[in-house]
């Protein structure tokens, strides 16, 4: 029987440490200020530059790291958004020509009429991450 509550109680603690981690990870990837009409004109802004760079459904983008040009698939869209300097950041996955998942973050900018989607970066590549600073230019 105690070994039966132990165990019980092992499971519930380890359940709440993986919801609040990954809660964690959900807020610090999306700003909830960034709403309404500006949350779906960036999402907007993203999505017609995925469509104005794909090409018989594969984007190509230079991988600067690697020094690679690869060839994406898009898989999904992500909803969160951040803000980090002077570009929203929201981000897509991808299935590059190896087969391997490429999450790409696209930023975006605003020109006072319209925000502009202006260029894709490599953010992780099979989960593993990468850096970038937008904040001090």
């Amino acid at each position: 029987m105690q070994k039966k509550v132990t165990n019980v109680l092992l499971y519930a603690i380890t359940s709440l440490i993986l919801s609040v981690s990954m809660a964690s990870t959900v807020f610090a990837a999306n700003d909830p200020s960034i709403k309404g009409d500006l949350r779906g004109n960036i999402q907007q802004a993203m999505q017609q530059f995925i469509q104005q760079q794909t090409i018989n459904q594969a984007m190509y983008l230079y991988d600067a790291v690697d020094g690679h040009l690869l060839k994406l698939t898009l898989d999904k869209l992500h909803d969160g958004i951040v803000k980090k300097g002077d570009f929203y950041v929201s981000c897509a996955d991808f299935k590059d020509q190896k087969g391997r998942k490429i999450d790409v973050d696209f930023l975006v900018r605003s020109d006072d009429h319209k925000l502009i989607a202006t260029q894709g970066l490599v953010h992780s590549v099979d989960g593993e991450k990468r850096k970038y600073h937008l904040e001090k230019l």
